[in-house]
């Protein structure tokens, strides 16, 4: 079966499914993020078969999302680290995870918390209009063409 070509398609959130929408990239973005950054550190926290990660870690490097850097000489290793656009990339993860605490996480609270480096406090992401700073959720906007909207 054929792949589809999300990243055809005039929709950001279509692009950005092409990247990650494959269910374990999202996964290796957080271990990386959190410093899990060896290929036998994600093979044995993720649980995933040796061929998949090879392969998901190659389309995140291919993507510009993942670096590849070398840390060993004698026997050539590398590990995997982010990319600006891969850290931005983990701004989305943060949302995930807010909905994830809210609508899964049950009675056991939050598998992890997030400590804001500016105030120090555990915190989740809000998300704010970039123009007037105010609370911004999917009832709040109206969807209009864009300038890259299909003709």
């Amino acid at each position: 079966m054929q792949r589809t070509q999300f990243s055809d398609m005039a929709c950001s959130i279509a692009r950005t499914l092409d990247v990650i929408g494959e269910p374990w990239s999202p996964l290796i973005l957080r271990d990386v993020y959190v410093g899990i950054t060896r290929f036998d550190q994600l093979l044995r926290d993720l649980g995933i078969s040796r061929k998949v990660l090879t392969q998901r870690l190659a389309w995140l490097v291919e993507q510009g999302v993942l670096e590849r850097r070398q840390y060993s000489d004698r026997p050539v290793r590398h590990e995997y680290v982010l990319t600006p656009k891969g850290t931005e990339l983990c701004d989305l993860l943060l949302v995930m995870v807010r909905w994830g605490d809210r609508w899964t996480a049950g009675e056991a609270g939050p598998p992890v918390v997030y400590r804001h480096h500016a105030c120090g406090e555990i915190a989740a992401v809000e998300l704010t209009c970039s123009h007037c700073g105010e609370p911004m959720n999917a009832t709040d906007v109206d969807v209009l063409p864009g300038p890259g909207a299909a003709g």
